[in-house]
């Protein structure tokens, strides 16, 4: 791993443990009724929600162990099973699905600590997506971030470090880029500037704007050319 690389990686990892506080402070503050209340992820519940990241967190180690051993592995052997894994979960009584969502997070991050060692691959996947492995903790920055959000309380993207909405940022862009969005040029006020497709539609906006978009088609703080219209984006 290059020096940028590890740098990367242990920034993302410190930020990691920042936003998984904060996530886990709003979760543990719900009263039981609280989680079966909607959430902003369309059709699910806060329990879903909950579920859904307490999931992922406990399968991404899969990764993991691919990008340690060179054995590929995918995080879920089928959506089914995805399904069944987050129904299950979603269904535990509140304090339970509390305990669940705090010991899945930590059980990533303790795993995630193997990614400083040498590695067997440079390339990982996550369905049609593919990042270095070092990349790795940054998608679950994304995750965090985004689905704190999801659970709708008073809790906003801008209190998520600088970086963090970044990286989540890089995974929107990632997800637009294999799941053939429309041609997009997007430039932020923070001065990133990706290109999706043929980059025909300039959009611009600051990180925190433009990610509510890419990620829940919320369009209301981004900026195009006269004229134009939001396009329609594939879900996340």
């Amino acid at each position: 791993m290059s020096q940028h690389s590890n740098a990367r990686l242990q920034s993302d990892l410190s930020r990691l443990e920042r936003e998984i506080e904060q996530y886990l402070s709003t979760v543990e503050s719900f009263h039981d009724d609280e989680f079966t209340e909607p959430s902003l992820c369309g059709g699910w519940s806060r329990a879903d929600v909950v579920a859904h990241v307490a999931v992922v967190s406990r399968r991404l180690v899969r990764l993991i162990d691919w990008a340690q051993t060179g054995t590929e592995q995918a995080p879920y052997d089928s959506q089914e099973e995805r399904s069944a894994l987050i129904a299950e979960t979603a269904g535990l009584p509140a304090a339970q699905l509390k305990v669940e969502a705090r010991a899945a997070i930590r059980h990533f991050l303790d795993n995630a600590q193997r990614l400083t060692g040498t590695l067997a691959v440079d390339q990982l996947a996550l369905g049609p997506k593919t990042f270095a492995p070092h990349q790795l903790p940054g998608v679950m920055v994304a995750e965090i971030i985004l689905h704190h959000a999801d659970l709708d309380t008073q809790w906003e993207i801008e209190e998520a470090d600088p970086d963090s909405v970044l990286d989540a940022l890089e995974a929107a862009v990632r997800t637009m880029q294999v799941k053939d969005a429309p041609g997009m040029t997007i430039v932020t006020d923070e001065r990133d500037e990706w290109v999706i497709g043929d980059g025909a539609l300039r959009v611009e906006g600051d990180r925190e704007g433009i990610l509510p978009w890419l990620a829940r088609g919320d369009a209301e703080n981004i900026y195009l050319p006269e004229g134009a219209q939001a396009p329609q984006l594939p879900t996340w």
